[in-house]
């Protein structure tokens, strides 16, 4: 057992081997960052953190939040209580504080945690770097929004600001350096990244960022009528009211089962289009300024317009093949579904700006582009597949990176992840269509040791030279803010400027120009057609 004090108290850790057979590093889990965001806190901003007693065991994960699963729909009954983080060093006592990433995980902003079960640190410790995973609120808990002092919105994006701060005032005692702190996180915790990118909340909280697999423009992290949403939540338990704070104190009063995967929907197209690559129904919003500390003050795309960011590096980029983690889905209904509604294949960006008959022609244009004319069956899947990592995810990243880029005096560097062998356990759902690549989560596989896939990593392997390329190139970003600092991978990485240059992640890396060049363009006459900027 090992002892570490911090601002609210002793902790103690444990060390352990690593997976990999390469070290051992130090282990503390389950470490509170706020107090329990519980009774009348349910839905506000978090508070600090209480101290404690004595010397505090942290060895065990803290609780998840209260979720149901978007992948298996498992309920997690969790508690309230949840906003804990772990902390994973190789050295305490270093010659020099090390660089420390901090994870923020994803789930549509509705179900996830740190846990090792997914985001073991076995890999990352043999790279000289502390870690920390987070826990925040979700769904309706974390981002129900009332438009009122009380509950502006956000609150799962201020708990990851309050576990920023944490780090700040306590990651010296794990070895970590808290000026050079990257933030990193995959789908919502990439939108989560991109967002704290363009926060004055999170201002001077970290240095880098690396948004994976998702940016806040992103179809599935846009808010609409967020209120309107709060009031039919109220509707849906049985409650009509107009007034705020009585519903704040009905909402208030349930047990917290009832809050969860509720999925309240304002229009009823919003019934159609809410599934999980398009649609999730609490996301972080544009908070009304009523005097409160606000997250969010304008929208993702003003603030990038307007040059009003946190100047910090950027590392960004997706997988080739993200929507193969949704073939289930997709032989469940979905498929069906786009096929049977064309303004399904329409950006939610657009569906609420447009009128139906625009969206019609849209629809029009974009089916003629990826089906040519063909039906969304199950013998044009591959063309869907396209469809839907360019819609979903490429260009919005794409979006995201070059209104950055204009703005943006740091350092920024754009990827496309394609690594291929026994880690990708989603790419392969595809495999009975003839179809495999890095799927969504994929990429995770090389960075975590995630304990639920019990993946057992053979030195040398091809996989152990993949997993090894992979953490280099992510962690030296966060030691020196540049993937290649030196000749030692064969290839350097140049920044994402003009040239539009990115990194290919496979077996080895490559260097390419103008990533998904001709879908940028045709996205690009899409939005013009909607009267809508794209960048």
């Amino acid at each position: 057992m090992v002892k570490v004090q911090v601002k609210q108290g002793w902790l103690e850790g444990e060390e352990l081997e690593a997976c990999t057979g390469e070290g051992k590093f130090y282990n503390f889990k389950g470490v509170p960052y706020a107090a329990p965001p519980v009774g009348k806190l349910r839905f506000k901003a978090p508070q600090p953190p209480q101290p404690w007693e004595g010397i505090r065991k942290a060895t065990e994960h803290g609780p998840k939040c209260p979720q149901v699963d978007i992948f298996t729909q498992q309920i997690i009954s969790g508690s309230e209580d949840c906003l804990y983080l772990n902390v994973y060093s190789p050295n305490l006592n270093p010659e020099a504080p090390m660089a420390v990433m901090v994870f923020i995980h994803g789930g549509g902003f509705k179900s996830g945690s740190g846990d090792e079960d997914h985001y073991g640190p076995d890999y990352l410790m043999a790279h000289n770097i502390v870690l920390v995973t987070i826990n925040y609120r979700l769904d309706a808990l974390g981002f129900l929004c009332l438009d009122t002092k009380q509950v502006p919105g956000n609150a799962g994006m201020k708990d990851q600001v309050f576990a920023l701060k944490w780090v700040q005032e306590n990651i010296d005692k794990f070895g970590g350096d808290p000026n050079n702190v990257t933030i990193f996180g995959e789908s919502a915790g990439g939108a989560s990244c991109g967002l704290h990118v363009i926060s004055p909340m999170s201002k001077g909280l970290f240095k880098r960022a690396v948004p994976m697999s998702g940016v806040p423009l992103c179809d599935w992290c846009q808010p609409f009528e967020p209120q309107k949403r709060a009031f039919v939540l109220g509707k849906q338990l049985g409650f009509e009211t107009t007034d705020p704070e009585e519903l704040l104190e009905f909402l208030q009063s349930l047990p917290v089962e009832k809050l969860i995967n509720t999925r309240p929907c304002v229009l009823t197209s919003e019934e159609i289009t809410d599934n999980m690559i398009k649609m999730y129904h609490f996301t972080p919003v544009v908070e009304k300024d009523l005097g409160q500390k606000c997250f969010l003050n304008e929208t993702p795309y003003d603030l990038l317009k307007s040059g009003k960011i946190n100047d910090v590096d950027i590392l960004i980029g997706c997988t080739d093949m993200e929507i193969l983690i949704g073939v289930p889905f997709l032989e469940n209904g979905l498929l069906q579904q786009y096929n049977r509604y064309p303004e399904l294949l329409v950006p939610r960006k657009i569906l609420n700006a447009c009128t139906p008959r625009k969206i019609l022609d849209i629809a029009d244009r974009i089916h003629m582009y990826y089906f040519q004319r063909k039906p969304i069956t199950f013998e044009t899947l591959k063309k869907f597949l396209m469809y839907a990592n360019e819609c979903t995810f490429t260009y919005d990243v794409y979006r995201y990176a070059t209104l950055l880029r204009n703005v943006s005096k740091s350092k920024k560097y754009l990827y496309k992840f394609s690594c291929f062998s026994g880690m990708n356990i989603y790419g392969k759902l595809g495999e009975k269509y003839g179809i495999t690549g890095a799927s969504h989560l994929d990429d995770l596989m090389y960075l975590f040791d995630a304990k639920h896939a019990n993946i057992k990593l053979e030195r040398n392997s091809k996989e152990h030279k993949m997993v090894k390329l992979v953490c280099t190139l992510f962690t030296n970003f966060a030691k020196y803010g540049n993937p290649t600092p030196d000749s030692s991978l064969g290839v350097t990485w140049p920044e994402y400027d003009s040239n539009e240059y990115y990194g290919e992640i496979a077996e080895t890396l490559a260097v390419g120009e103008k990533l998904g060049a001709d879908s940028v363009k045709f996205w690009k006459a899409i939005y013009a057609d909607a009267g809508l900027e794209f960048v």
